[in-house]
């Protein structure tokens, strides 16, 4: 089992969120569509090079975004993480997993 956080845009969140759903995310016992999430602002600046969903290159950027915790089971782990960046409008989506017990 997979501990899964990343951060999204309030305007892609229920799109990102029914993706990693359908490939296989935020099953627990007898439930499903599981998560954990919360309101925040996230910090960044586009480099030389970057496409950025938004803002402008070389310019520090505060932008208001959900956090979303929840569980993949190991075998579902690739296609949830590739499910999550399909529909996550950044070029490259702020996420991590790692490897949990469920006790």
């Amino acid at each position: 089992m997979y501990k899964l956080c990343f951060f999204v845009p309030d305007s892609h969140l229920e799109q990102v969120k029914d993706a990693i759903f359908v490939a296989g995310a935020g099953r627990v016992g007898g439930y499903d569509q599981y998560c954990w999430q919360c309101e925040g602002v996230t910090q960044f600046r586009p480099l030389a090079g970057s496409q950025p969903h938004c803002g402008e290159t070389g310019r520090l950027e505060a932008v208001p975004e959900v956090k979303v915790e929840t569980v993949v089971e190991d075998h579902c782990l690739s296609a949830v993480i590739e499910a999550l960046r399909a529909t996550h409008p950044y070029e490259q989506p702020a996420l991590e997993a790692w490897p949990i017990t469920i006790v």
